[in-house]
């Protein structure tokens, strides 16, 4: 086993799933006709697998985001949400993720993906993902 890729998690005793078991098949939208209004979620059980240490990441998930003609299914927003929870994927890549996921299944005016981790080692980790800031 090559110790020097990503693929190989030190002392890991526990083996974890690529990217590839993800499932953003599980989301599922309802059409929505309403005035313009902000929507917020809040996933306070998230899990995924550091690919690097191969210990898991807990944290939450914020969804934040203004639809344009759908919304998110919560139930089905929770089953993609426990896809992640055996996949060795970076926080960073995590928060990626999510926010690429929803926005092509939204195609909202706005969407905002935040994740924060648990504390580890001393450090606590946030990551976000604004559609405001991101250039075309």
């Amino acid at each position: 086993m090559d110790t020097s890729s990503i693929d190989y998690a030190e002392g890991r005793v526990f083996d974890f799933e690529d990217e590839s078991t993800i499932q953003p098949s599980f989301l599922e939208t309802f059409d929505y006709a309403g005035p313009r209004q902000r929507v917020s979620y809040q996933m306070n059980e998230f899990a995924a697998v550091c690919p690097f240490s191969g210990l898991p990441d807990t944290g939450i998930v914020w969804v934040d985001y203004i639809p344009r003609q759908k919304l998110l299914e919560l139930k089905a927003l929770k089953y993609y949400f426990l896809t992640f929870r055996n996949v060795g994927i970076f926080q960073e890549g995590v928060t990626a993720r999510i926010f690429n996921d929803l926005y092509s299944l939204l195609e909202p005016e706005e969407l905002l993906i935040k994740t924060r981790y648990s504390t580890r080692g001393g450090i606590d980790s946030t990551c976000t993902i604004d559609s405001n800031e991101q250039t075309s």
